[in-house]
């Protein structure tokens, strides 16, 4: 990578998202867990989520999503600069996920990492690879927000398993026109309060071993109360904060897509930011949270059913585990 002195505009050229077949429903759940359907829907607005295939790893779903992100951007693989990819459900500890992506898709002159921020992940991503291309760096960065949340989570534990899904959505970032693509963005953490959602064993401060498989703390672990509330208190912030950097009003948004995790946090958030329902995306009911994938594939289906055009001001905002948050502001240059 060699960089320059010259700053470009950067956007999103191409989308592409991959969710797995098999749907588990809220009925389903009931014959597991002691829990109901209204009661899921009532308090998340949930639905249903997909649970990726036995054989399949992380890095399956990001292959392809990002083939499909490729081929919506008109890229071919030795076009491809720099691999990153969000997620907290790597294939393994390393090689990185990234890695193992540009090995299946042929990526043979591009770097790659792995960034681990919880659901804010996929923003995160577009921050840093959007960097790369204003430097001049790189040309062509692919981001990737993947996970197979259904393989970390306790199914005994109702006040978690029902929430998560499995899936992936990635982007294809690019040089765009003066004015337009990313016009800002902000990241921020809280690690001091990080311990409101971890998954606990597994690292080198509590590696496996026999107590730690059946104490479940290989799972995800999550104090619901504290998380919803900065969850709501994070996002109004980071988007207030954005907004303020790209010299824009709450009146300039367009369409607002934020991270799927629960209904009552994105109505609580829309609300606070007086963005009408009829701009707001939301497909949590069909998928769940879906973390670092959230974002991305809810980009690619809000563009596939036309409800985002050129030169509208989009809106990205999420929170996640660290605890972190992060928000980007787009005018969309595809």
């Amino acid at each position: 990578m060699h960089i320059l002195n010259t700053l470009y505009p950067v956007g999103i050229s191409g989308v592409g998202s991959y969710v797995p077949e098999t749907t588990l429903t809220n009925f389903d759940l009931e014959k597991m867990v002691d829990t109901s359907d209204e009661w899921i829907r009532t308090r998340t607005g949930i639905e249903s989520r997909r649970i990726a295939d036995k054989s399949m790893a992380t890095s399956d779903l990001c292959t392809f999503a990002a083939q499909k992100a490729m081929k919506d951007a008109g890229v071919e693989p030795e076009d491809v600069d720099l691999v990153i990819i969000a997620t907290v459900t790597s294939d393994m500890a390393y090689p990185s996920t990234a890695c193992l992506v540009q090995k299946n898709l042929g990526l043979k002159n591009a770097a790659a990492f792995d960034i681990s921020v919880g659901c804010s992940g996929f923003l995160y991503g577009l921050a840093i690879g959007s960097n790369f291309i204003k430097t001049g760096a790189c040309k062509t960065v692919l981001v990737i927000g993947a996970e197979i949340l259904s393989r970390v989570l306790n199914w005994t534990d109702r006040s978690t398993c029902v929430l998560f899904g499995d899936g992936a959505g990635a982007c294809i970032l690019q040089r765009c026109e003066e004015g337009k693509g990313i016009l800002a963005y902000n990241l921020g953490a809280d690690g001091a309060n990080g311990h409101f959602l971890t998954q606990p064993a597994g690292g080198s401060r509590m590696p496996a071993s026999i107590e730690t498989v059946q104490k479940k703390l290989h799972t995800v672990h999550m104090n619901g109360g504290e998380v919803f509330k900065f969850a709501v208190r994070s996002m109004e912030k980071t988007a207030l904060d954005t907004l303020n950097d790209a010299g824009m009003s709450l009146d300039d948004i367009d369409f607002l897509i934020p991270h799927q995790a629960n209904i009552r946090i994105i109505e609580s958030v829309a609300k606070r930011l007086k963005v009408p329902k009829e701009k707001v995306f939301i497909n949590l009911n069909k998928y769940g949270n879906m973390s670092s994938a959230s974002i991305p594939v809810a980009i690619d289906e809000a563009v596939s059913k036309g409800l985002i055009k050129k030169d509208d001001i989009v809106l990205l905002v999420a929170f996640g585990a660290g605890l972190t948050w992060a928000s980007v502001i787009l005018k969309w240059s595809k």
